[in-house]
């Protein structure tokens, strides 16, 4: 099989560790013990000579808690959608949720330094659901990304907790720093801070390092930023003046 293929394994057995009932029949020790070995195999391919086994261990001792910001997740699709009619409904049709629950997974992998594997994972995601977020983001509780076609989040983006962004939303990075060479300069701070209780609508984009939405603020759609806004901020467009004649 190729990485890809292997990667969408892993990705059935994550599901299935977090959630269960929609995802497989196994019990969650098994499930566990799946990816554990699935884990291990490709993290040893990937990385020659280093420790395979203790890191999926470290990666096992974070499921409790991947799986709790997970349900808050659910919690927070559930009580910002007035259509969610189920939690379920959310686990089994939610895209939004599929890519967040995959990044939660993934983001773990890229925090003990596991190249390419999680972005392979976010990558089917967004294959599947349209939405792009780069592992190294990094994502409070209770996050909900409703319809979510075209939202991307940067992998130096901090989101804080109780966040909701509509679809086409771009959580972004400005112009790139060279060095001497005229290389791009890796490791910067490029993308957007997110804090806590922000609401952001339908194809708003915020870029850079710098720029910071404060908690409690609403950014609307199609808002264009490049700077930060203070806490209980409330960022819109002038709305158009559209001209409607009747038909004779």
């Amino acid at each position: 099989m190729t990485l890809p293929q292997r990667t969408a394994h892993i990705i059935n057995h994550g599901m299935a560790v977090l959630h269960p009932c929609v995802y497989g029949s196994l019990d969650s020790t098994n499930a566990v013990a799946l990816l554990a070995e699935d884990l291990e195999r490709e993290i040893a391919l990937l990385q020659p000579g280093g420790n395979a086994k203790e890191t999926v261990g470290a990666f096992v001792s974070r499921l409790p808690e991947i799986r709790r910001l997970v349900e808050t997740d659910i919690e927070a699709a559930y009580d910002g959608d007035p259509a969610a009619t189920s939690r379920m409904e959310v686990v089994m049709a939610y895209p939004g949720l599929y890519a967040v629950t995959i990044h939660r997974l993934a983001h773990e992998l890229y925090r003990l330094k596991v190249p390419v594997l999680p972005r392979v994972m976010s990558e089917l995601a967004h294959s599947k659901t349209g939405i792009d977020i780069h592992p190294g983001a990094t994502i409070g509780e209770r996050f909900f990304i409703d319809h979510g076609t075209g939202v991307v989040i940067g992998e130096t983006t901090v989101i804080g907790r109780n966040v909701r962004l509509y679809q086409g939303v771009t959580l972004g990075g400005l112009s790139f720093d060279k060095d001497a060479s005229g290389a791009l300069v890796k490791g910067l701070k490029r993308h957007p801070n997110i804090e806590d209780n922000v609401v952001i609508y339908a194809n708003a984009t915020i870029l850079g390092g710098a720029t910071t939405i404060g908690h409690d603020s609403e950014i609307g759609g199609n808002v264009w930023l490049k700077e930060s806004v203070p806490p209980w901020s409330r960022v819109y467009n002038t709305p158009p003046a559209p001209v409607i004649r009747k038909i004779s």
